[in-house]
């Protein structure tokens, strides 16, 4: 599970590497079987003290490093679940970043349709105005070409008008 690394000092490192989840029981299962043993062996009267005989073998070192690697593995433990909570919890800021992101979209593209048929409409008014305006010029054109046509008559009612005084005004001086 750990990869020793030795500095100049004589000092370890520790590096850690993933474990698989049946290694994991196995660990588990064989750190309860070592805290097993280290209560059934008692040291009896006849056998030399159990200091003694574990610091011949070196065992009291084993101990110590075995100690302090389980004491690296909660800790590695406790950081592994510190990272797994940070991780849940950013997921749950991006899936709701997420949601927000998307109703932010959905909501801009009722804008952008919005504003599409908003542009749609004024061209189309755009264009009606420019028919009434079109329009507006034909019967302005009309007013003026029947204006022209009945100054015109007015004038042709005038000179008739004229005509018939000169008229009655001869007949007047020859009747007279």
């Amino acid at each position: 599970m750990f990869d020793r690394f030795k500095k100049q000092e004589g000092g370890e490192m520790v590096e850690e590497k993933p474990i698989e989840e049946g290694m994991e029981e196995d660990m588990m299962e064989e750190k309860e079987l070592d805290e097993e043993k280290e209560v059934k062996e008692e040291p009896t009267e006849l056998e030399p003290s159990f200091s003694e005989k574990s610091s011949e073998l070196g065992i009291g070192d084993l101990m110590d490093k075995r100690a302090k690697l389980d004491e690296a593995i909660d800790y590695v433990g406790l950081m592994i679940k510190n990272l797994k909570d940070k991780r849940t919890s950013l997921e749950k800021d991006v899936e709701q970043e997420s949601v927000d992101i998307k109703n932010l979209k959905e909501k801009l593209e009722k804008v952008g349709a919005y504003i599409d048929e908003e542009n749609q409409g004024i061209k189309d008014l755009t264009h009606k105005r420019a028919q009434v305006e079109k329009e507006a010029d034909e019967v302005g054109s009309l007013i003026n070409t029947l204006k022209d046509k009945l100054s015109g008559i007015d004038k042709i009612v005038d000179d008739e008008g004229s005509r018939v005084k000169k008229i009655k005004e001869t007949r007047e001086s020859l009747e007279s």
